[in-house]
Parts: C-alpha cells; structure tokens; sequence
C-alpha cells in the first residue's frame, strides 16, 4: 500500500468516527448544560467550594468566576512545583526555578501545556499527576464552560443572565471530560501505552554508559491531554514517544480524542439555539478548513522535490516510521487547527512550508476546530464579523441568530480579534531586536525567525507546539511567553462573556425576507473567506519573513 492511500484510508476512517460521535455526544452535552438536576455528586462539589449552582450569573459574575478560579489554579501550580524538592514522590527531582514554575503555571492553567523543560527530567509524579493533569481537566472545563455562556446569550433574551460559572464547571467535568477521560485511558493502555508509577530505572548498557528511564500515570494524562485539547506531554518526545503513543491505532485514536469535542460542540450549540442547521453551518466551516489544511500538508510533505526525499517516498525528517508521512500530517494539522499542540512528529522538521501551515493553523484564532469551548466562542466570533461584512453590503442593521449586530457587538468581537496578533507580533518583534533573545534560535535566517514567530503564535493561541530549534527555557522567554498564554487566554473571554451579555440582554428580531440566512452553505462559504482574509491581512508580511521566505528559496 502507498503512503498516500494510507493516508487517505486513515482520514477517511477518522471522518467516520467522528460522524458516528457527532450527534449522541453534541446532545448529551446539550442536555448536560441545560439540566436543572444536580448529581450527588455536584452537590458535594459545591458544599465543598461554597457554591450556589442554582444562582443565576451576568457576565462581569461570570468573568470573576473564570478569573478567580483561574487565577487560584495558577498559583497552586506555582506553589506546588516550587516546593517539588521536599515533596514526596518527586523522584528525587529538584524544585522548578521561579521563571520555569511560573511559565508552566501559566500553561497548563492557560490550556496552552507549552513546556520548556523536559517532563521525564523535571516532573515527579507528584507534580505530573497532581498539578499539571489536574489543570489538564479544569483548563478545558472552564472553555467548554465560556463557550456555552455565549450560546446562552444568542439563545435567550431580554435578560443578561449566562448561567452560572461554577455550575457549567462542575458539570463539564463530571459529566463529560472525566467519564471519556476513563474510557479513554482504558483504550490507551490497551494499545501499549503505560499507566504505573514506577521510580527511575536503567535500561540497557549502551556505549558512553546506560539509558535511564521513568514510569508514570501516563495513560491517564494522555487521554485528558487530547480530549481536552491540552497537548504537554508526559515524556518530551511528546506523542511521538512510545509510552504514550505506542501503534499506529494509538496515533488514530489520539487524533480522535483531539478533534472529538471540538467538533461535537457545534451540535450543542444548534441544540441549544434551537436549530441544529446553524451548528451545521459552523461545522461546515470548520471541516472544509480542516480538509484543506490536510490536503495542502500532504501536497508540500510528499512532493518529490529532491533526491533524499525521491530515496525516502516523501519528507520524512522529524517524522515517525511507524506513523508514515500521511498520518503525520493529519496529526500535526489537527493539533495546530485545535489549541492542542500535541505532537507525533516535529514541525520545525518539516518542510518550509508544512512548517509555514502549522504555523497559519494557529493564527487562525484555533477555531477550526478549535480547542474544547475555545473554539467555538472563536469561531461564533468570526460569524458575527461576517455578518457584520455582509450586512455592510446590502446597506442593512445585520443580525445573527436574531440577535441585532449593533455598535457594541462589533466593538467586542473587534477587540477579540487583535488581542492575540497583537501579543504574537509584539513580543516576537521585541525578541527579535533586543540583544540577547535571538541567541537561543538555533538556525540563522528565514527558518530561526520562524521559530520565535512560531513560539509566540503557539503561545499566545493557547496551543503550545514548538519548533523544537528554540532554546525557551531562559528568563525573557519563560517569562513573555508566560505573560503571551495568560493574556491571549484570558482577554479574549472578557469580550466573548461582555458580548453574551449584551446580545442576552437584546429582545428577538423576527426573521424577514432581507434576514442572512446563516444556515445555508452561501454563509458557510462567506464565513470560510472572512476567516482566511482576515488572518492573511493580519499575518501575512510575518509569515513572508519566515516560512514563505524558506519555502520559497
């Protein structure tokens, strides 16, 4: 079999498995988020915490929730990694410097998992388990909890109330992620992937001395890493190292986990909204752009454009054997179009312009699919700038889901969109003229721009990829790209909680003759082209001094 039919094989049986998942699993999360019943549970949950879940919210409510939960979160993980040293179960690892502990405080709580360390290096299972798989769960609850506070908005009115934070929290957790998180582990360990919590043990004598590895609940991590659209790796080889992705099954299935909530989200909103045609139109754009990033990953990756890669059948650096060429692709365009940043193979290994559409995956906004939550409240963002163009015209006040687009909306869903460009453009500006950040790019020109560009992109869209070229454990980097995750994650919620409770607070406009019909595939088609201009405008002359430069040569 060629590696373009096994690829196109291994596609085509994803795509039915989430079709398979698409609709039980969108209505249970509808049903999930609108329930009044509490499980035994919850209610333990909220005595505990000294939560109401019965008490209503308006945004600003809601935003404190977010924030306050968050911010704890942050300083947990902090804490936690400082003190590792005098911690049991560290496996005599040292305590994280403050740079590095604040760094992937940040991360994990941000749903980026960027990692500047190596975790069988660093991280005691005490920390793996304890800290950064607990922040795995919560960081992808509090998405999924933002992103349905939005629906409420477009599906209610003449009231700015969303919910209630700790409600939509506990339930995402309970009833969705971890019950999936258990099946999943069960599939995981099944195919190979370990689950102890063995010590550090030699393995072989080889020459120069032995080889030393460590044990741990990796399994368990793995599967809330993808589901939860997460992405650190319990090994630095990520998923391309054995213990977590042992098989070519395990590969496909990890992309599954990856892409199952995003897309399914989109059936939650149609439900909730009361038409499942808009989640369609939603999940119409979101395939056609994941399709075609796949069919563009897999053109630049198995052309024949010298003679190392005529020998080897296609690009095959920084690539798995096991994997191939065509499951590679799928993953990393998976993983770069979700906030995920998982990895079975390295980008910054790929051909100049494979690496260039990771990179355009990110810049996106992460929202086709997009991460749990995250990207859907991106891409109803970007629905509602498309509306307001085609409102633009044909000279008429536009709506969307019978809610009026006024002055205020389009202020919010403006402000959304130049938060993270401005974060990347401005911190890889500064590293790139300050003295001293480019020292830690490991190749000159074109391709190290591109690595810096890359971490910042990665960063501040929450996804926490790399190219591996770049040294980032170090002050300046630790630290902007740890302010880069914060401020990308948390800024953009602001407006998308601000937005929910203005359009909550409107009173329904009756569909006419001249209303957008943005169940249909022309919305689709215009939503699609909204989507790619905007992120070209915005990117483009950095893109042409990176990827496209090296590309091109």
């Amino acid at each position: 079999m060629s590696p373009e039919l096994a690829g196109v094989l291994q596609l085509l049986a994803l795509v039915a498995a989430l079709a398979l998942a698409y609709r039980p699993l969108g209505d249970h999360m509808a049903r999930v988020y609108s329930s009044d019943r509490h499980l035994r549970v919850e209610k333990w949950i909220y005595k505990g915490i000294g939560a109401n879940p019965s008490a209503e919210m308006r945004w600003p409510a809601y935003l404190r929730g977010v924030l306050a939960f968050s911010a704890v979160g942050v300083l947990f993980l902090y804490l936690l990694q400082r003190l590792q040293g005098s911690l049991p179960g560290s496996l005599g690892f040292a305590s994280i410097d403050p740079d590095q502990a604040f760094n992937t405080a940040a991360s994990f709580v941000s749903n980026t998992n960027w990692q500047s360390y190596y975790g069988e290096q660093a991280m005691g299972h005490v920390v793996q388990t304890g800290g950064l798989a607990v922040q795995n769960f919560v960081s992808a609850a509090v998405g999924m909890a933002v992103a349905v506070a939005l629906v409420r908005g477009f599906a209610r009115s003449r009231t700015g109330e969303l919910g209630n934070f700790w409600s939509d929290l506990v339930r995402g957790l309970v009833r969705i992620l971890l019950p999936l998180a258990v099946i999943g582990a069960i599939v995981l360990v099944a195919t190979g992937a370990i689950q102890n919590f063995a010590g550090i043990h030699e393995v072989g004598q080889f020459t120069g001395g032995s080889q030393q590895w460590n044990g741990g609940a990796v399994a368990s991590q793995e599967v809330i890493k993808e589901l939860g659209t997460n992405g650190g790796g319990y090994f630095n080889a990520n998923s391309a190292h054995p213990f977590e992705n042992p098989n070519a099954f395990s590969n496909l299935f990890e992309i599954f986990l990856i892409l199952l909530i995003p897309f399914s989200i989109t059936r939650t909103f149609g439900v909730m909204v009361g038409s499942v045609r808009q989640g369609y139109a939603i999940l119409g754009t979101m395939v056609t752009i994941w399709v075609a990033f796949i069919a563009l990953m897999w053109w630049t990756e198995f052309a024949h454009r010298s003679p190392a890669y005529e020998i080897a059948g296609a690009a095959m650096e920084g690539k798995e054997t096991r994997f191939g060429v065509g499951a590679s692709a799928i993953f990393a365009v998976s993983t770069t179009l979700t906030s995920t940043g998982a990895v079975d193979s390295f980008h910054s290994s790929y051909t100049g312009l494979g690496g260039g559409i990771t990179m355009l995956g990110m810049m996106l906004g992460e929202i086709a699919p997009g991460g749990v939550g995250s990207g859907l409240y991106g891409m109803l963002i970007m629905a509602v700038i498309a509306v307001f163009l085609a409102g633009l015209m044909v000279g008429r006040t536009p709506e969307y889901l019978g809610k009026k687009i006024g002055t205020r909306e389009i202020k919010l869903a403006a402000c959304y969109l130049l938060v993270t460009p401005t974060l990347v453009l401005v911190f890889t500006s500064a590293s790139m003229a300050l003295p001293t950040p480019p020292d830690s790019m490991l190749n000159p020109g074109a391709h190290g721009f591109s690595e810096v560009l890359y971490a910042f992109t990665s960063g501040a869209n929450n996804n926490g990829s790399a190219f591996a070229g770049l040294t980032a454990d170090t002050q300046w980097y630790n630290t902007t790209i740890g302010l880069a995750m914060l401020l990308g994650r948390f800024i953009p919620m602001v407006f998308v909680l601000a937005l929910a409770g203005s359009l909550a607070e409107q009173k329904p406009v009756p569909v006419t003759a001249g209303t957008l019909r943005t169940e249909k595939p022309l919305f689709t088609g215009l939503l699609t082209g909204t989507i790619l201009i905007i992120t070209g405008l915005t990117y483009f002359p950095a893109l042409a001094l990176g990827p496209l430069a090296e590309g091109l040569a």
